[in-house]
């Protein structure tokens, strides 16, 4: 079947194409990652969405889609007892280390389960997954790997091509046309656990302001627990320099007394921080904040203290 009659609603440019309903938005996407489409199909609608731009009645379409392809991680769930947080790491680091692994390792200390996932390689720079082989923590190729890791105390990532791999096929799609398409804004919102019986929250970030208010929509309209932030360098993690403003979300409805403001004034001192964002050094950094040598950086240690409180939140 094609595609096509969507890519005349959404390829009329900026002001004229019409938006998808969410049903059609995840038939669309569901063609798509079933491979029932042509590649010249898929530079087309990669193209029209960027031009475009997605509503949140379409990412709750490309997300259910989504979904519903991935590898199925609810059984992992009853090793979780403090709750799960999800850690979507898409951008990796190009100037700044790369943190997200240190987050999922403070987390994972206070209890909580953790499943990143995002790309194992990104030619132009430093992932997640290098930084966690690096430091020895636990790369998962199966849902029983993710139990292990979990039921061992240690967070566990996963690349995107086991957790969903016709979605890291999409992303591919990238270093073809050389832009960023629809596909990477769903893989920053996949929580393979929101609909489970064990609380969950998915750290959602954006790395541009103006995106912070169709990611409020889409969580608004899923309902969805999330913590919403500006990443570094497009990373879930909090800067490590400078707190910055966390949004939490029960249900899709912002929580005023659970969320924090961006640390405001002029910065008086750093905390220490890797040489250089390589793998190796960010990894003996991990080791060092673990063995107590050197210290948690603030905003890491209020990131995840904020998501254990909402984790909590959602229990009681």
């Amino acid at each position: 079947m094609s595609i096509a009659p969507y890519i005349k609603e959404i390829g009329r440019g900026k002001d004229g194409a019409r938006p998808l309903t969410a049903d059609q938005a995840e038939d669309l996407m569901g063609q798509i990652l079933d491979g029932n489409v042509t590649d010249l199909e898929i530079g087309a609608f990669c193209l029209a969405m960027r031009i475009k731009g997605e509503t949140a009645e379409e990412l709750k379409g490309f997300v259910n889609a989504t979904i519903a392809r991935c590898l199925t991680l609810v059984d992992c769930a009853q090793a979780a007892k403090a709750g799960i947080v999800v850690l979507p790491s898409y951008n990796g680091a190009r100037k700044l280390p790369n943190l997200t692994a240190l987050l999922a390792q403070a987390l994972a200390r206070q209890g909580v389960s953790v499943l990143v996932h995002g790309p194992m390689q990104d030619p132009t720079r430093v992932t997640t997954a290098q930084v966690f082989q690096a430091a020895n923590m636990p790369i998962a190729t199966s849902a029983e790997d993710v139990q292990r890791a979990w039921e061992s105390g240690q967070p566990a990532f996963m690349a995107t091509d086991v957790l969903c791999p016709p979605l890291a096929k999409l992303l591919a799609v990238r270093w073809t046309i050389g832009l960023r398409n629809p596909g990477h804004t769903v893989a920053k919102l996949l929580d393979p656990f929101a609909a489970g019986r064990v609380p969950s929250m998915r750290v959602v970030n954006h790395t541009h302001p103006e995106y912070a208010h169709s990611l409020t929509d889409f969580l608004a309209l899923t309902q969805a627990n999330a913590l919403l932030m500006r990443g570094t360098e497009g990373e879930p993690v909090a800067d490590a320099r400078r707190q910055p403003k966390f949004d939490v979300f029960l249900g899709g409805q912002r929580q005023a007394e659970l969320s924090r403001a961006t640390q405001e004034g002029v910065l008086t001192s750093l905390p220490q921080l890797p040489e250089t964002s390589s793998p190796d050094d960010t990894a003996r950094y991990i080791a060092s904040i673990a063995s107590g040598q050197t210290a948690l950086p603030e905003s890491i240690g209020a990131q995840a203290s904020c998501l254990v409180a909402a984790l909590q939140a959602i229990s009681s």
